[in-house]
């Protein structure tokens, strides 16, 4: 579909941006490469959410349809051996973002050559990762002041082969929260724990109640996970602990189901005060709301792709800031294969080792176009 020397610029652009990784807010350098690049293409650039761009090529129709490319990466330390490996110590392009900004640009050096019936807006936006550069693009009036109908976005997914889309028909990714528990207690001796309230065993009664509010106050097909990744207590081994910090994560794909988990970790908390004679402070910081792809695009998406190119997937209980947008306006967020087992590209998101060929950023540009076609953008 495309000529060897459009595939070479594809091919730079990924390795250029796979050498600049930078974390949420400070991608810099990135959003001047990006920048560049699209006003050298063609396209109008605005500078959105500090570090993100809105790229647009105008329509003869003023509505819009937009398409989304995350531009952050994460602090972790590469241990690939390519030629272009990442020139910023400690962080790296390890969830895929190099790639769906390099299928965003190759997308918009595509459209360039084309008159265009709608007006396309790109969105490059800053921090995926954390804590969601979506929520204040929209909030900065840009679905309003360009018209946007639809918005569509992808993730490069290790977990299916290359050349695979991976589709659903609603439910994509879980909505997520974090809390914070701190539990106040009595200090004493060890050997005199009468004088003391045991912080630690408030927190283990604690966990074991908040492990029924998945098992016992939901329905059994609801979906949900409550998870408590980490404990600090103490100051030595025989001294009562007086305060205990619990930190953890939860996740369901509906907000009635999320809003019961909330509700009931309130509860045993409160519970647990009065059982144990404590105070219990409890923080809750809702993050990205589910990700529901829209009904009439998943059967679009089927009526462009072949059957063979489809990977019906379950719904993931990761998260992404895509899902603002899809509180806006209609859209759809597909995962785009990237496992090759021949090359060893096996590693999941977030690995140190995470890599995937040149021939998954031409079919994730094809797919575009397909899109684009289909809707008859041009």
């Amino acid at each position: 579909m495309f000529n060897s020397s459009f595939k070479t610029k594809i091919q730079k652009f990924r390795e250029d941006l796979h050498q600049i990784p930078e974390l949420g807010y400070e991608e810099f350098i990135t959003q001047a490469y990006l920048k560049a690049k699209l006003i050298e293409i063609g396209f109008t650039v605005e500078t959105v959410a500090k570090t993100g761009l809105i790229a647009i090529k105008h329509g003869t129709d003023k509505k819009a349809i937009a398409f989304r490319s995350d531009i952050d990466a994460l602090a972790i330390t590469e241990k690939t051996d390519v030629h272009y490996k990442s020139l910023h110590e400690g962080k790296m392009h390890a969830c895929g973002h190099d790639g769906h900004m390099s299928i965003l640009l190759g997308f918009a050096l595509y459209l360039s050559k084309i008159e265009l019936n709608k007006t396309v807006v790109l969105i490059f936006q800053p921090a995926e990762e954390s804590p969601g550069g979506a929520k204040v693009i929209v909030e900065s009036g840009v679905f309003e002041k360009y018209k946007i109908e639809k918005i569509f976005g992808m993730h490069l997914y290790p977990e299916i082969n290359e050349g695979k889309i991976g589709l659903t028909k609603a439910e994509l990714m879980a909505q997520v929260g974090e809390f914070d528990i701190t539990i106040n207690a009595q200090s004493a001796h060890g050997a005199m724990p009468q004088k003391g309230i045991d912080g630690i065993l408030v927190a283990a009664s604690l966990i074991q109640t908040y492990q029924s509010i998945i098992s016992r106050n939901l329905n059994p097909i609801d979906s949900a996970v409550l998870t408590i990744g980490k404990i600090s207590a103490g100051d030595a081994r025989n001294i009562i602990a007086q305060e205990v910090t619990l930190n953890g994560t939860m996740r369901a794909f509906s907000e009635a189901v999320y809003q019961v988990i909330k509700n009931r970790i309130i509860e045993i908390n409160n519970g647990l005060e009065k059982m144990f004679n404590v105070s219990i402070q409890t923080e809750f910081r809702d993050m990205y709301p589910a990700l529901i792809n829209n009904y009439d695009l998943y059967l679009m998406m089927q009526d462009i792709l072949e059957d063979s190119e489809i990977i019906d997937i379950n719904p993931l209980m990761i998260a992404e800031d895509f899902s603002f947008y899809l509180k806006k306006v209609p859209g759809y967020f597909l995962m785009l294969g990237s496992r090759n087992d021949e090359m060893g590209y096996i590693h999941p998101l977030h690995s140190c080792y995470f890599n995937f060929t040149n021939n998954v950023l031409f079919k994730g540009i094809e797919m575009y176009i397909r899109i684009a076609k289909h809707l008859k953008l041009f």
